[in-house]
């Protein structure tokens, strides 16, 4: 009986169990410490520090010889442009850690698709993520020896911080699609699919009623088609289930693909609804001890680096919880042998760039997943984009102090929480589909740039208020901003979640990832060229506005279900065509699970093929 289970598994190792109210407490638990560095440091604080850092090293550009004053109060010398010299290169102050941010998403895209191949093969999911969340912390809590002699150094962590940061949370994702497949309540929707199979199922007739035309009815009845989804080869036999003649009544409807597809989606939606819900609380309860940390301080760049150590200590301690609680989740062996020897990672890292170029392969077949990943890319890229391009304006147009600075991430943070849980609630009253929701947020999310635009209106600048002359105005656009990521962090997750081919998770989710992050180098560095060359920030809100409204029409297409049943349909093409050849190959001690370049064509041609 143990025999006949383990054989029925996928691949060894594999973990069927369902998901506990523990694991999920432990996947709930790193959004909680890793949510904290991304709204509270890389939206927040890490920027104002690197400005603050390089302007008490810059000069202004009127007058090279007279250093720079605070950005943050006011004055002549405060409104002036203020540039620094890095590596020979002239680089206004305030597009110091737009460029930074930069380098740091292109690193952070080459480590994701490095690392995606051990994520999806053998015991390494939860390993790389642990890794990579304590030594982002670590990083950030180094920043507390930042000073103005080393403020490069300040950029490297930030550039190993949100590296590390960034390849977690792919880690991270790669489990949602798990965690919502071995659900009991999704779980308990797929049994009630087959019995319900089952119970529509009549009363046989005696096997001599059979006849040759009965049985090719049966050959393209439901029956057998049902008999097929719950992996039974071939049609029944007769001694268990007689042909089923054209003159008996319809079967009984059972549960649809759909139905089960938008059980699952819902699953997904409120796992990451809650997840994101959750990180946003704890970045709540951070940011306000971040401000009665700057205002005890008196606002000082000490105080500053305190409030990072705390951010990196956060981080480093909440992720135990989740060490202790969340599963492995293995994945299927890479090698058939699985023998360790010194070229055991580089085998790794070589597959993982190959099985990149193949999922982008097999992605190009996916409609839905194009069409995502083309909305995504840019509609990353102006997440953010805009947030880091509005702390900087804050500071050095509006010379926000640094607790009112913080004030504003208290806003976007506690109406994150109510938009994570919020969106499903005005969701299900609606009666919005998943990229409906997607599409009321960005339309919520171009309002920002938009009304940033005012402030060029003469009538406008006549009147010294609206249009982001006044620093109160920061505070009800980061209401909308908060509203707004609350909806598209859950949702573009979920969304993109249901589209993935079965058993190709992390690599999907890499996939999502460079996309993100591989997008989010092109937006700092053009605000940071725009602000070079027009010496002030609001003229770079023409290009965010732009940005935001760009991925609407793309999303508009988007069809979960259509998507899905094309994933599905392609990882069932990608096992069968391993399993050929893996059995064609089997005296080879380098059998992979999946093909070459060369097959992955001809698999695609047949899949093709099967859509067409």
């Amino acid at each position: 009986m143990a025999d006949s289970a383990r054989a029925a598994l996928p691949y060894p190792g594999y973990d069927a169990r369902p998901t506990s109210p523990k694991e999920l407490l432990g996947w709930y638990m790193y959004a909680f410490a890793a949510e904290t560095y991304v709204i509270c440091g890389i939206a927040s604080f890490i920027p104002i520090l690197l400005e603050s850092l390089a302007r008490e090293n810059g000069v202004l550009v009127s007058d090279p010889t007279r250093p720079c004053a605070s950005s943050d109060s006011k004055g002549h010398d405060a409104d002036g442009q203020c540039i620094v010299y890095v590596l020979g290169l002239q680089i206004n102050t305030a597009s110091f850690a737009m460029y930074t941010f930069s380098v740091s998403v292109l690193v952070q895209a080459l480590l994701v698709v490095s690392i995606s191949c051990a994520a999806d093969h053998g015991n390494y999911r939860k390993k790389l993520l642990l890794s990579f969340a304590w030594i982002g912390g670590i990083a950030v809590m180094s920043y507390i020896f930042i000073t103005k002699e080393t403020y490069l150094l300040g950029a490297l962590l930030t550039i190993i911080s949100n590296t590390s940061f960034g390849a977690s949370f792919v880690l991270l994702n790669s489990f949602l699609p798990l965690l919502v497949r071995n659900h009991p309540q999704v779980l308990a929707a797929q049994q009630s699919r087959r019995q319900e199979a089952r119970d529509s199922m009549p009363e046989p007739r005696h096997p001599s009623q059979s006849s040759g035309e009965s049985e090719t009815s049966m050959s393209n009845s439901t029956s057998a088609l049902l008999h097929a989804q719950e992996g039974e080869p071939g049609a029944p036999d007769t001694q268990s289930a007689a042909p089923v003649p054209p003159d008996w009544p319809r079967l009984k409807r059972s549960l649809t693909h759909e139905e089960l597809t938008s059980e699952e989606l819902r699953m997904s939606t409120s796992l990451s609804s809650k997840g994101i819900g959750i990180g946003y609380s704890a970045a709540l309860a951070v940011q306000c001890i971040s401000i009665g940390i700057l205002v005890a301080l008196e606002n000082t760049t000490w105080s500053q680096r305190i409030v990072l150590f705390l951010i990196g200590a956060w981080w480093s301690v909440f992720t135990i919880p989740a060490a202790l609680w969340l599963q492995p989740r293995p994945g299927p062996p890479l090698m058939a042998n699985s023998r360790k020897n010194r070229l055991h990672w580089f085998s790794y890292l070589t597959y993982a760039w190959k099985s990149l170029f193949r999922t982008i392969w097999l992605a190009r077949s996916l409609k839905d997943i194009m069409l995502f990943l083309a909305g995504w890319f840019l509609l990353s890229d102006a997440i953010a984009t805009t947030s880091s391009t509005a702390i900087l304006f804050a500071k050095t147009q509006l010379h926000m102090r640094p607790w009112a600075l913080g004030m504003i991430n208290v806003i976007v943070t506690l109406t994150g929480v109510l938009g994570a849980f919020g969106w499903a609630w005005m969701s299900r009253i609606w009666g919005l589909k998943a990229h409906q929701t997607i599409l009321v947020c960005i339309g919520l999310f171009e309002l920002i740039p938009l009304y940033g635009l005012l402030g060029f209106l003469p009538f406008v600048q006549n009147w010294g208020i609206f249009g982001l002359q006044q620093p109160w105005e920061m505070y009800p656009l980061a209401a909308i901003y908060g509203i707004v990521m609350g909806g598209l962090s859950s949702y573009c997750r979920s969304l993109y979640g249901e589209l993935i081919p079965p058993g190709s998770e992390a690599a999907f989710y890499a996939l999502y990832a460079i996309t993100d992050k591989g997008s989010s180098i092109f937006g700092p560095t053009i605000v940071g060229a725009i602000i070079d060359k027009t010496g002030g920030i609001r003229p770079a809100f023409w290009f965010l506005g732009a940005l935001v409204g760009l991925p609407a029409p793309i999303i508009w297409f988007i069809n979960v279900e259509r998507g899905k049943r094309a994933g599905e349909k392609l990882a069932e093409t990608i096992e069968g065509f391993a399993s050929s050849s893996s059995s064609s190959s089997s005296s080879s001690s380098s059998s992979s699970p999946l093909v070459d370049d060369g097959e992955s064509r001809s698999m695609m041609a047949d899949f093709d093929r099967q859509e067409a």
